[in-house]
């Protein structure tokens, strides 16, 4: 062989160093251990639900709307947690995603090179803040400060930790958005201003269009993170399961049902410890769908879809 000629496959490989080969392996026992770990999940969560539906049938649980399988009255229908879940989701996400948007396109469009870089890890600084403290900020400054405007507003409440969860949700909106906007080819901006259209017209007509597919991956990605969020409305939201829509009362999501039931005081096996993993397999499955639809968008993105 010349050495003009291009060395085998197999001689390439066979001359990467140790190190290499080691992290090869490493990295292929970390991603079938995630496999392993997701599908320990699913089957623990499949068997516990199992048992929990040989008692419980579907009809009860997913036509009765009341919540109360600790009572001595018991009911197991879901649809207080799961209109609970969605009202604290929704305004989150009425919080996150018009801040979050204007704040990609402040950061990609219109800000200075060293104010990116400033003001983009800054705002990504917030989603390391602990839930725990956001909880707590709900419940001591944001709703009294809320209870002096909205009439009748309790001291637990849907409205509060909407807020704080939509405030926490930002970064991740913001980030992602400003990661598929930045990424939008300068051509098209290019060819925009040859037509004449301003800076504004450009990145609302031509810009955020072309970035659809990530911004819509960034919301939802938020909106399943707003979804499986626990310690703030456990904290703020009261543990009062109601199939309500009005967000100044008492309510209870699906993950603070499960953290009052997971502190120990319901006995193991019991059909009211099984209902948080019939709770928790819906939660798994809607997540679940909002991941594999931001997945779907993002592939999207790096094929070079647009709309």
């Amino acid at each position: 062989m010349s050495a003009s000629e291009p060395r085998p496959v197999r001689a390439l490989v066979a001359s990467r160093p140790w190190t290499e080969r080691i992290a090869q392996i490493v990295f292929a026992v970390c991603g079938i251990a995630s496999i392993f770990a997701t599908v320990g999940i699913v089957m623990v969560l499949a068997f516990e639900s199992a048992g929990f539906f040989a008692e419980v049938s579907p009809a009860a649980f997913f036509a009765d709307q009341q919540w109360t399988p600790l009572f001595a009255e018991k009911h197991y229908g879901i649809w207080p947690l799961l209109a609970g879940t969605a009202l604290t989701t929704l305004i989150a996400m009425l919080v996150a995603v018009p801040l979050g948007l204007l704040a990609a396109v402040y950061l990609s469009e219109f800000a200075l090179g060293r104010v990116r870089k400033t003001l983009k890890p800054t705002l990504e600084l917030l989603a390391g803040v602990p839930t725990v403290v956001y909880g707590y900020f709900a419940l001591t400054f944001v709703t009294p400060l809320l209870q002096r405007v909205v009439p009748g507003l309790s001291g637990f409440n849907a409205l509060s930790p909407g807020i704080v969860m939509g405030l926490m949700i930002v970064p991740i909106v913001a980030s992602l958005s400003e990661d598929a906007i930045f990424a939008v080819p300068a051509s098209l901006r290019e060819g925009a201003y040859a037509l004449g259209a301003g800076r504004f017209a450009t990145t609302v007509r031509v810009v955020l269009p072309s970035a659809f597919s990530g911004i819509a991956a960034a919301v939802i990605l938020g909106l399943s993170r707003a979804i499986g969020e626990t310690m703030i409305v456990a904290i703020a939201a009261g543990q009062q399961p109601s199939f309500t829509l009005d967000p100044r009362v008492p309510i209870e999501t699906m993950t603070a049902y499960i953290v009052q039931v997971s502190l120990g005081d319901t006995p193991t096996g019991t059909i009211e410890y099984r209902t948080i993993f019939a709770v928790g397999l819906a939660l798994f499955a809607m997540t679940l769908a909002l991941n594999l639809v931001s997945h779907f968008l993002r592939r999207r993105v790096q094929r070079g879809g647009i709309t």
